[in-house]
């Protein structure tokens, strides 16, 4: 990989509208004033930053989690997944990854499966780092059948500032780990359900990378990870 391919990466074709915006507004404030218009340069390297998707490499043995966001694993517990999701109503492990503005927000498959459901639920915009937000905020949740009959959960959690939550995943549609579903804009969070019986591989605090960190192995009896800040 050259120097050019390490600093620029593709965009997601969400950004184009975006970055075309940023940037008419900087070549207005470039005629009120310089220093307005390098400040709008500057949002406008920004903004293409945050709609950035680069190619990731996804791990491809069976019974791997994947993470399906950037960001810091801010939540491991037990909780009641989203009941539009049809995962039951016991409490299930959920691994939490808070995207901050500066992260990369496409979303990709954390398993292999069909999606037996997309379920949308409109809510409120509190800090996605909040325990409540996975119940008060807007929110948009996959339900993931695999090969073996089990379920997975993942939900896309609207944030502080995000307003628009993108699904391209239907009902019925087969997905590939790794594969890309979706994108929040602009700070947001993802939850992962693991299916009933699988440990977490993450700490909280650890900084996870979409399409590539493994958040579970459904295949070990590996107990839950510890880990320190060193």
């Amino acid at each position: 990989m050259n120097m050019r391919d390490t600093v620029i990466k593709p965009l997601h074709r969400e950004g184009y509208r975006f970055v075309a915006i940023f940037a008419a507004v900087t070549l207005l404030l470039f005629w009120l004033h310089p220093v307005a218009g390098w400040i709008g340069t500057a949002l406008t390297v920004w903004c293409y930053y945050f709609f950035r998707d680069p190619e990731r490499f996804t791990p491809l043995r069976e019974g791997l989690v994947i993470s399906p966001a950037d960001g810091i694993v801010s939540q491991l517990q037990q909780a009641v997944p989203p009941g539009e999701l049809g995962l039951g109503p016991e409490p299930l492990t959920r691994i939490s990854i808070f995207m901050n503005v500066f992260n990369c927000h496409v979303n990709r498959a954390p398993v292999t499966g069909r999606v037996t459901c997309v379920a949308y639920r409109p809510g409120r915009f509190l800090n996605a780092s909040l325990d409540k937000a996975s119940v008060d905020n807007e929110r948009n949740g996959l339900a993931i059948e695999m090969a073996d009959g089990r379920l997975l959960g993942v939900v896309q959690i609207a944030g502080l500032v995000a307003r628009r939550i993108v699904c391209d995943a239907v009902t019925g549609q087969q997905l590939r780990a790794g594969e890309r579903f979706g994108l929040i804009r602009f700070g947001s969070r993802l939850d992962v359900y693991l299916p009933p019986g699988t440990a977490p591989l993450v700490a909280i605090g650890q900084t996870a990378v979409a399409g590539e960190t493994v958040l579970a192995d459904l295949t070990s009896d590996e107990p839950p990870r510890q880990a320190e800040a060193r």
